[in-house]
């Protein structure tokens, strides 16, 4: 059985598509490399952000479901997700960029990282974290176009924070049946890393007993998704879930990748994804990533009754002066 390759997707949950825009290019300096529907409810919006050729380990991605409630924070829930920049000096730039925008946010170091934690309009929950002296899972490539100088840029997710109430439970999930290795252990945060490992393939468990169980609604994350080689590693991910007698949703074609879901603990909803084949297609090429609605080809005899559905929302990219903030 092969082993998972890192993390592939962080999906959340978001009040306004339009306003997650403006944060994750304007604030983070993260690329739209695609703009389509939620393929189950074709009412709302998916949109993808991602390094600069919207590479796998790379992506953020929000739905905008319409009329649902504030999450709740607590137990059982994927919660702080981590994006990844290179270095110290890297974070210091940070701090700045959020002084000026006015972004509160708190300086931390966990398991020989430093990290900021800040949160969105949504109170969605966010780290950056610095890859120096951490090897493992390669990181994708600086926006060239965005506003952040490229050696200071968010170039990857991970680590991502998960917090639970039963702890024993969650790392025999992680550790038997998908393959984590326990790294480092405290009383409340315990390190998990898979694949080549690093924070492009790490959890950070945050052990919560006392919390009430979350509830999911906009500023949650719906899920998150690991990262595999292709359909063949799908089929043999299936097999295994049908061996330990996991219900879970058997191939789902996304068109971008082909996915498998399933809930290993209660309330959590991890996804397989395939790291191919990705956002460049014959609709949008390299340099037009993101600036239109996408449809997959299941979708595109509706073309005209879904642009009827979403509301237009302007995603042609603002042309950006790399900001420094030197003191």
């Amino acid at each position: 059985m092969k082993t998972l390759n890192g993390i592939h997707h962080i999906t959340a949950m978001t009040s306004s598509a339009e306003n997650i825009y403006k944060f994750f290019t304007d604030i983070l300096g993260l690329r739209l490399v695609k703009k389509t529907v939620n393929q189950d409810d074709i009412s709302t919006y998916h949109l993808f952000f991602a390094d600069d050729e919207g590479n796998p380990g790379t992506d953020m991605t929000f739905f905008d479901f319409q009329g649902v409630q504030k999450g709740r924070k607590g137990s059982d829930e994927i919660g702080r997700i981590g994006l990844r920049v290179k270095s110290n000096q890297a974070i210091n730039y940070w701090i700045k960029r959020f002084n000026h925008y006015d972004i509160k946010f708190e300086e931390k170091s966990f398991f020989n990282r430093k990290m900021l934690f800040f949160n969105d309009f949504d109170e969605q929950e966010y780290a950056i974290v610095s890859d120096e002296g951490i090897d493992g899972v390669e990181a994708g490539l600086a926006w060239k176009k965005g506003p952040i100088p490229n050696e200071l840029a968010i170039i990857g997710l991970g680590p991502v924070f998960i917090r639970v109430k039963d702890k024993d439970r969650m790392n025999h999930v992680l550790t038997e049946y998908l393959k984590f290795a326990l790294i480092d252990e405290g009383k409340q945060f315990s390190l998990y890393e898979v694949g080549p490992g690093g924070n492009g393939g790490s959890i950070i468990l945050d052990y919560q007993p006392d919390l009430k169980a979350a509830s999911l609604g906009y500023g949650s994350v719906h899920h998150m998704a690991f990262r595999i080689n292709d359909i063949s590693h799908l089929e043999q991910w299936i097999k295994k879930l049908n061996t330990i007698g996991a219900r879970h949703s058997g191939l789902v074609d996304r068109f971008y990748f082909k996915s498998l879901y399933t809930r290993l603990y209660p309330n959590i909803l991890f996804e397989f994804a395939t790291e191919g084949p990705g956002f460049m297609e014959d609709d949008e090429s390299y340099e037009t990533l993101g600036q239109t609605l996408a449809l997959p080809p299941k979708f595109k005899g509706d073309r005209d009754q879904i642009e009827k559905q979403v509301r237009h929302i302007n995603t042609i990219p603002k042309k950006y002066e790399k900001k420094y903030f030197n003191e």
